[in-house]
């Protein structure tokens, strides 16, 4: 039997919306869901957003102040979209309050934000999703099912990069997300939390947890002209020139418990890169390779002698991880958007049957620790353990 699910957004920019379609989205792939989303509230202090939830989005009621959301009480899940800085008190109080959490990455700002966030939830007994879409690929399930499987063998290296070029022209606007008070770290927290994440999910069980890492840091381009207002990633600032007091550019290497090696890179200047996030496993018996610019293809080594051996490309397929719910063939493309739609229904299946499906707030507290590792190796020159 389908139940409504009152859904509220606190955040209405890009990803706010992003998650607005991924509900409005869920019965048209998954019909046997057991929740019929029903748009409630959105909280954003801008007008033109709240004036675009109501008029394109259908909501019933919006807020200037998102504590004025969690007063009503029709009400079940919570969407936290907005700037980092917000993340942990938002969270928190939506736990509190008795709804179910849907958080973007990196959920908080610090591993003690992140940390406050999982601690509440936990004591409210409500459940949680994080933004963590890239295990969400059909590809990327495919990879684990052949790592986990032993189809590689004993797992030697494990390599992810997670390139882009959102903040490479020298005059991208200093917003908030350069501000260490406001957003945390700079790469780090924004796409090296999802390289921590694909890496675990992909290999988690054949290789255990990151146990050491030392890392690296960079801040290429120091000075920003200052934003005035709400602004996106790939904006352009035209005021004063001030300091960008969080990095650019991180990587480490990194030792798992089984003793296989990695190493992780992450940028958000990366000159000719947009949205380069791969990950590439190495066996005793065989590779894979996969990059999110083409989604739906996993490139496989397997099968093969140990010298001489040749790359496949294998087309996902229905089948594979939740491809059929979106297309009726193999060949034929996802994109982003329908990744959040594939979160949503793990977090709809979650509410449903009270069992944790897909990435959670204790996925989102993994990936920080092991952010605030990096932090400290670099601070602190030396390897350090999570």
């Amino acid at each position: 039997m389908t139940r409504d699910l009152g859904v509220a957004v606190v955040g209405f920019g890009w990803m706010g919306q992003v998650h607005t379609r991924a509900w409005a989205r869920l019965l048209h792939h998954y019909p046997d869901s057991a929740v019929r989303p029903r748009f409630v509230a959105v909280a954003d202090p801008d007008e033109g957003r709240r004036e675009l939830a109501v008029s394109a989005y259908g909501f019933e009621a919006t807020y200037a102040d998102w504590h004025d959301l969690l007063e009503r009480d029709d009400v079940d899940v919570v969407s936290v979209c907005g700037p980092n800085f917000v993340h942990r008190e938002i969270g928190t109080a939506v736990a509190e309050s008795g709804r179910h959490l849907w958080i973007e990455k990196p959920a908080g700002r610090t591993a003690e934000d992140t940390a406050a966030i999982a601690l509440a939830v936990r004591k409210a007994g409500v459940v949680s999703a994080v933004g963590f879409n890239y295990r969400n690929a059909p590809a990327v399930e495919v990879a684990r099912d052949l790592v986990t499987t032993d189809r590689l063998g004993r797992v030697e290296t494990v390599e992810v990069r997670m390139l882009a070029d959102y903040s490479a022209h020298p005059d991208g606007a200093l917003s908030w997300r350069f501000d260490p008070e406001y957003a945390g770290t700079g790469v780090l927290g924004d796409l090296a939390s999802h390289g921590f994440d694909l890496a675990r999910h992909v290999c988690g069980g054949a290789t255990g947890p990151v146990t050491e890492l030392v890392a690296d840091q960079a801040t290429f381009i120091t000075t920003r002209p200052a934003a005035t207002g709400a602004v996106s990633h790939f904006a352009r600032g035209g005021g004063d020139r001030e300091p960008v007091g969080n990095e650019d550019q991180a990587a480490a290497l990194l030792r798992f418990e089984s003793g296989a090696r990695g190493h992780l890179t992450a940028s958000r200047v990366a000159v000719g890169e947009q949205c380069a996030y791969a990950i590439e496993v190495r066996g005793t018996d065989g590779a894979l390779s996969w990059d999110f610019r083409r989604m739906g293809e996993l490139l496989t080594c397997l099968d093969q002698d140990f010298q001489d051996a040749l790359w496949q490309t294998r087309m996902v397929a229905p089948g594979d991880g939740e491809l059929g719910a979106f297309q009726p063939g193999a060949g034929m493309a996802m994109g982003f958007d329908d990744l959040k739609v594939v979160e949503a229904y793990r977090l709809a299946e979650s509410i449903s049957t009270g069992v944790q499906h897909g990435a959670g707030i204790d996925d989102a507290v993994v990936a920080a620790e092991l952010v605030h590792a990096m932090v400290r190796s670099f601070e602190e020159q030396r390897w350090v353990s999570p």
